[in-house]
């Protein structure tokens, strides 16, 4: 009987066919793929540049469906995004009492936490939300600055594709209680610079109102190249000056880095005729 054949061994992993590497880099971290795997050599740079391979990681890790319709410029981008993509805001629905949020200003009784629904309040649209932050007789504003570089998004990524930023809040007044409620939002750079803001007039609600919890929401998009922070501030003071926490309540407020990129690539640079002028302001850092 003769002695079978040995099988041939592979000089080099890159002998496999083009296709089972693609299956292979798929299995492997995303910063390690561009990290460790990209540098090795011509061939796999050019695999790990493909955009089917990063189209087939958004779809194995569950950001896209095998339906997905929707024109994607940089599929590497968009796995990258999507796989950052939280809540930056820590403790948005007091569940941690009043932890993550620097106190700015805390007139009349201060800032206090109570459970959903609240006396002369309404419940909240989502059930899952136990929580809200209550403000006093006098002014009561906190607020969080996020580091978006600390959250893992890297210099190039913010200005090279500046994502859409998207900041939610919600508010409501008491039934009984008129009072005020105000939302400021800062987009600023490494040294505390303003490159863009969110900073609607102040909401006014008159007493016996029907109480119900309202949405803000803002997409900061096409903004300056150069974010690094986001500040978000908000509170607001009840309008008849009781004792106690009468003023607007807050929860479930939101910062996410979205997937999807709006800038204009011509917009980074000033036109002829314009300059930018970012201002500053004082952050609680």
């Amino acid at each position: 009987m003769d002695a079978p054949h040995p099988t041939t061994a592979l000089a080099s992993i890159n002998e496999l066919p083009e296709n089972i590497l693609l299956e292979l880099f798929l299995h492997v971290p995303a910063r390690q793929l561009l990290l460790n795997c990209r540098p090795v050599c011509s061939l796999w740079r050019d695999l790990i540049d493909l955009m089917i391979l990063w189209k087939r990681k958004c779809l194995r890790d569950g950001f896209i469906t095998k339906d997905w319709d929707q024109p994607v410029e940089d599929w590497k981008i968009c796995y990258f995004l999507r796989s950052l993509q939280r809540n930056l805001l820590r403790n948005p629905c007091a569940e941690e009492g009043m932890l993550a949020w620097q106190i700015d200003t805390e007139g009349g009784d201060k800032w206090k936490v109570e459970s959903l629904p609240g006396a002369h309040r309404t419940a909240f649209p989502d059930p899952k939300v136990k929580n809200y932050f209550v403000t006093s007789y006098g002014m009561c504003l906190k607020s969080q600055l996020v580091d978006l570089v600390a959250k893992g998004y890297w210099e190039e990524l913010l200005d090279t594709f500046r994502p859409d930023i998207v900041v939610k809040d919600w508010f409501a007044a008491r039934h009984d209680c008129g009072c005020t409620y105000q939302l400021k939002v800062y987009l600023a750079s490494a040294d505390y610079f303003v490159l863009d803001s969110f900073e609607p007039p102040p909401v006014t609600i008159n007493q016996w109102s029907d109480a119900t919890w309202t949405e803000v929401s803002h997409t900061f998009s096409d903004y300056p190249p150069g974010v690094r922070y986001i500040l978000f501030r908000h509170g607001g003071q009840d309008t008849q000056f009781w004792a106690g926490w009468y003023g607007p309540g807050v929860t479930n407020s939101s910062i996410v880095v979205s997937h999807k990129m709006s800038r204009n690539l011509a917009s980074s640079e000033a036109q002829p005729g314009q300059t930018q002028l970012p201002y500053k302001v004082v952050l609680p850092i």
